[in-house]
Parts: C-alpha cells; structure tokens; sequence
C-alpha cells in the first residue's frame, strides 16, 4: 500500500489520468446498460451533459435565449407537463400561470358552483381514470364486431418505419395497459403493434399489408389479416393527413429492409412510395361503396380520416350517406397543425386548415343533413392536453386521438430529426443504436400513466365543471378571449352547438362488446 502511495505522490498527473479513464468506463459501463434514460443508453458519458443543460436550461432562456412559453410545437411547460405526467411525478405547477390570458384565441373553461362530487364518480373495475365512449361505433351501420371503446383518449396513427419498433411496442403496450387502443397508420400491422392494445388498423393509399403483387388493393388479405388478429378492431381508410394532405409519403430505400418489407407487400431495399391518391376510388360513391366492401368483408367499423381542404367533398358524402344509409361508421378529422413524420415545408405550414376551422366546417354540415349523430367523431392535431381535449368535446368530437404528445410520453425531446433517421432519442429512427435506447417496457409504462394522467385530469375537470362524464361539456361551458376584456362563448363564436349527449349515468357505458 505504501508503495501505490509512494508512486501516486511521485506521478500525480499520471496517475489523476488514471483515476479519470477508469470513472469514464464505469459511467460507460453503466450508461450503455440501464435502461432508464434514453440519451445516456444512446450517448454515453456525453449524454449527461444534455441532463446538465436542462437543469439550467431556464436560467439560460432567462437571460439569453428564450422563455418558457415561446418553444414550438410544443413549449417547455407543455413537455414538462407531459414527461411529468408519464413518470408519475408531480405534474402541478406552482406561483400561479405563465399565460397570456387576455390573448386572442385563449379558452376558459366555466366551472360550476358546486362541482360533481367526486366521491360519486364511478370507477370502471380497479381503474379510475377510465372513459368509456358514450357512442358504440359500428352501432348505427350494424356491423357485425360494434366496438366500445374503453378510452376516449387513444394513440393516433404513426407507422412502422416512421417509428421505430422498440417506440411502437411501447406505444402499444402502453395503450394496453390504459385499455386505449392504437392506430397502425398506414405503415402496415407489424409484430410490434400486436403487445395487446386494441387496434385501429390505418389503410392508407399505399394498401400496405393488404396489397397485391401491383400495388392493388387485396380485399383477400385484408380479410385474412382481420380474421387472424382478434385485436383489430376498427379499420380506418386515410384520406388524408394535416402535415401532408394531397401528397404520398416515401420511406427511402435505405429503410426498406426485409422485416419492413415483409409487413408492407413491398420489394427490399426499393423506396416505398404513397400514392397521393386511392386507386381502389375516384369519387365519392365509389368511396361509400369501397367502405361498406371493406366493412362487410370483415365485420369491423369502417372510418375515414382526412384533413379539411375544399368543403365540396364534404357536401357530397352527406348527400350519398343521407341517400343511402351507407358509409363510414366514424370521421377523424385531423388538422393541419398536427404531423410526426417528414413533410414539405409549405404543406406542414400551408396546406389544410387547422383543426377547429375545419372540424366546425364538417361538422355542421352533417348537422344540417342530420346525420352528425349517428357518427363518431373522432378529433386530431395537437389535442394531447386535458384543455385541448374539452375544447374538442365541446365541439362535438367524441374521441381524441393524439400522436407527438405519446412521443413525448416515451422519450421524445421534440429534436424535429424525425425526417432524418436520426431521433437521439430512439422514436423516429429506424438506425439500430439509436433505438435500443428505448426500453419498451419501461417507456410503455410511461405511455400507460401519460394516457391515465391525462384522463384523469379530463375527468377532474368534468366534475368541476359539473359533470360526470367529459362528453357533457358544451360550448357554454368555455370562453374564449377576443382581446382586453372581451370573452365570448365557444358555441356564440362558432355559430352552432353540438348534438345533445342523452347521457344517463356512467355505469351505463361500461358494456365493451368483444370480437368472437
């Protein structure tokens, strides 16, 4: 001993070296085999250096770069809210609110005197934060597999390939584990959605999965594909997205590899291109007949998703569905502020409207033709927060998909490298390294408390607002600021109101049919 001591007083720079390489391979060491944070497992030993910053990252937006609300898409409060919540941690926040309240656009939420007591509210088995649909989709139609859905809040459609299969595995293990369900998009049915969650399987223009050897649509396959799946439930014919509506996707061919491939009926390592348009339909019967074709073949609910361009389209749905009886069991309306892959700058900025212009513009028109409440609503585009999410409902959406915020909720540090393959943090990328930073057991367990948070402070807010169940709320229940001391109803401003909920009490919604 008195001679290590001897050498380390008589070579103190060599030996300080020493000291520093064996603590940089045990930090190494350790990074690269936990499990709990995604940047170190992915960058090791640097990656701390990103927590560091973070920690003082609002003393340095404080003073040089920028505060808390002026982030985008989603500010530091928002994400802090959201990491919060998934970790179940504290999710409050403390010295009273950041926001402009006077600002043009801000809502209110009306709360009532003497709220629902919460001591009444009803708890679905063992799990409080549940929220059943009111409305059974594929009821109205009489499909012969009619879903419940468990959750009103569920995961929106991101492909395999887009994301990476550690993100969708917990993705959909945390929506099983919520009792939400989660969309494929149009990307295929992989192995990695198949964890348990309830499945909304997302045909786009591509018909991956349900192809031909030429890129048709395989009604064959399709069928075959729903038969040996108990856990698909509802299939959703996309239209359109808001970040690129009217343009096909393309997953490079650097991407295509075989287990890509196979899932998608495509050919390895050759890029993998979306139409922009349907080949299946040219026209709006034709799209109701391709929706009941779909619908009988199979059993399940029918849907279509799009974003909201010109209205004409629109009218003419209604007109057929109204002559027929026939089409989509469900609408999604997505907005042109949503999108969580790559676009076109001028379509992510430009194309589309945004989600409460083109959702007001829909819905009413279905009103007029009284068809808006034998459909369900289903609303997306940037919806991943409890006061978005009321907006939405009292608006007349009966569910709420959402996308990047579930990102966020397993590790998403909204990098914007989605386009890249480059994610550090292991969601969006496809590059091996990168995604083995995600855990899918871990992360899924953060989606499950993201999704069960966020319902709970839903139902909170519904039964301070009154009542017991969220879909209750209306137009009323919400102001929104028109500047310095003006407020306006929601339903004033939007010119309609949306359909009466015959809500009776909550126990009555908590019949989930299942597929046999």
């Amino acid at each position: 001993m008195d001679q290590i001591t001897t050498w380390i007083s008589t070579n103190p720079w060599f030996s300080s070296g020493i000291v520093c390489i064996g603590f940089f391979i045990i930090v190494f060491v350790r990074d690269i085999t936990q499990k709990k944070h995604t940047i170190q497992r992915n960058f090791p030993i640097v990656g701390h250096l990103r927590y560091f910053l973070e920690t003082i990252g609002p003393e340095l937006r404080q003073y040089w770069v920028a505060n808390d609300k002026e982030e985008r898409p989603f500010d530091r409060t928002e994400r802090s809210w959201i990491y919060a919540t998934a970790k179940g941690q504290n999710n409050n926040f403390g010295f009273g609110t950041t926001e402009l309240q006077y600002e043009p656009g801000y809502p209110i939420i009306k709360h009532h005197a003497f709220p629902f007591p919460e001591s009444k509210a009803h708890i679905v088995g063992k799990d409080p934060s549940c929220i059943p649909s009111l409305k059974v989709i594929g009821a109205w139609h009489k499909r012969k597999f009619p879903y419940r859905p468990y959750s009103i809040i569920n995961i929106s459609a991101m492909s395999f390939g887009s994301l990476g299969k550690n993100a969708v595995m917990a993705l959909n293990r945390g929506a099983r584990d919520a009792g939400a369900y989660h969309n494929t998009g149009e990307g295929g049915l992989s192995q990695y959605h198949l964890q348990g969650a309830d499945i909304m399987w997302q045909i786009g223009t591509g018909y991956f999965g349900a192809r031909d050897e030429n890129g048709k649509f395989d009604l064959a396959k399709a069928k075959e594909k729903v038969e040996k799946n108990k856990n698909i439930r509802l299939i959703e014919i996309k239209l359109s997205q808001g970040a690129k509506p009217g343009k096909g996707g393309i997953l490079p061919a650097a991407k295509v590899n075989a287990e890509i491939a196979k899932i998608r009926h495509v050919a390895i390592g050759k890029d993998c291109i979306s139409p922009n348009s349907h080949s299946e339909f040219k026209n709006v019967s034709e799209l109701v007949e391709f929706i009941e074709k779909v619908a009988d073949a199979t059993g399940l609910p029918v849907g279509i998703k799009s974003a909201v361009g010109e209205i004409e389209f629109w009218e003419e749905l209604a007109k057929v569905i109204e002559a027929t009886g026939k089409g989509p069991d469900f609408i999604t309306i997505d907005g042109g502020e949503g999108g969580t892959g790559a676009a076109p700058l001028t379509y992510a900025d430009h194309v589309s409207l945004p989600f409460k212009i083109g959702f007001q513009r829909v819905y009413t028109l279905f009103q007029r033709h009284n068809l808006s409440e034998n459909i369900v609503w289903i609303g997306s585009g940037k919806l991943g927060f409890p006061d978005r999410a009321v907006v939405a409902i009292a608006m007349g959406c009966d569910l709420i998909h959402i996308a990047r915020e579930a990102m966020l909720s397993i590790g998403c540090i909204q990098a914007q490298k989605c386009h890249t393959d480059h994610c550090p943090a292991g969601v969006a990328t496809q590059n091996w390294w990168l995604q083995r930073g995600v855990d899918p057991e871990l992360k899924g367990k953060r989606a499950t408390k993201y999704l069960q948070g966020f319902r709970k402070e839903l139902l909170s807010l519904a039964h301070s607002c009154g009542y017991e169940h969220p879909l209750q709320f209306t137009g009323r229940d919400i102001e929104i600021s028109m500047g310095m001391n003006r407020y306006q109803p929601l339903e004033d401003l939007l010119g309609y109101k949306r359909d009466p909920i015959a809500f009776t009490k909550f126990a009555d919604y908590t019949d989930f049919p299942g597929r046999t």
